[in-house]
């Protein structure tokens, strides 16, 4: 799985605690606290009724799971807002106050452990999520043009389906939802296969030209996405062949 690493923030950035206007002028939660631990906000819109909301019972049942993991109901924070951005392609209002009401937390809390991360999202996001890995073992080894190369494939499926949308031009017509959200990220912890990126939370690499518009083209089609650079489907080191004797 993708590690999670929280987003780069500036000094006066509010921690994870922290509601109001995330982002400005509030302060760091006391003591650098984690976000599983942070205080909740002052005057925070108040825990919701589990009874007046339809929470999706394999939703409530996964946090559940999660909540009974820990000793304290806050470390099943991410688990939770794992479970509802699974299930709703995104971090949205309803899902966190949906968790919100399983936890008995507030919103509030939630948003700010889901605002902090950076592989939660707080916006809508395309069905098939690709994080190109741009830090320095992937960058000296080309991870700009790959990057590039996949900003460019996911701009041609945007246009592609765009056309396709009935009611006229693109300016006219209702935008369809994106197939491929690409970004660009710090770094994904796989310098052996630099240059390499996440499709979907399974790693790939080493990537070279052409790959991009590979992998954007399977993922359009609902082919296997590239097996041949699969980082689940190598063999660890040492390992026999299947078929060999041990």
């Amino acid at each position: 799985m993708t590690p999670l690493i929280p987003k780069p923030r500036k000094r006066d950035d509010p921690g994870p605690g922290d509601v109001s206007a995330p982002g400005k002028g509030a302060s760091e939660s006391p003591g650098g606290a984690s976000a599983a631990l942070a205080p909740e906000p002052q005057n925070p819109a108040p825990v919701p009724d589990i009874n007046e909301l339809d929470v999706p019972a394999e939703l409530e049942d996964q946090i559940r799971a999660s909540m009974a993991k820990y000793p304290q109901v806050r470390s099943a924070s991410i688990p939770a807002l794992w479970a509802v951005q699974r299930m709703y392609g995104y971090c949205t209002p309803e899902g966190i106050s949906q968790a919100a009401a399983v936890m008995e937390v507030t919103p509030g809390y939630l948003q700010s452990v889901a605002s902090f991360y950076d592989l939660f999202h707080l916006e809508p996001r395309g069905s098939h999520e690709i994080l190109v890995c741009t830090n320095i073992s992937c960058w000296l080894r080309g991870a700009d043009d790959i990057l590039g190369e996949f900003l460019d494939a996911s701009d041609s499926i945007r246009s592609t389906r765009t056309e396709g949308t009935p009611g006229g031009s693109a300016g006219e017509a209702e935008q369809p939802p994106d197939l491929i959200s690409v970004s660009g990220f710090e770094c994904l912890g796989a310098c052996d296969i630099a240059p390499m990126a996440s499709v979907d939370e399974r790693y790939f690499g080493p990537l070279g030209p052409g790959d991009a518009a590979t992998i954007a083209s399977q993922l359009t089609s609902g082919e296997d996405v590239l097996p041949a650079k699969r980082l689940a489907d190598r063999k660890a080191a040492g390992a026999a062949d299947q078929g060999t004797a041990s």
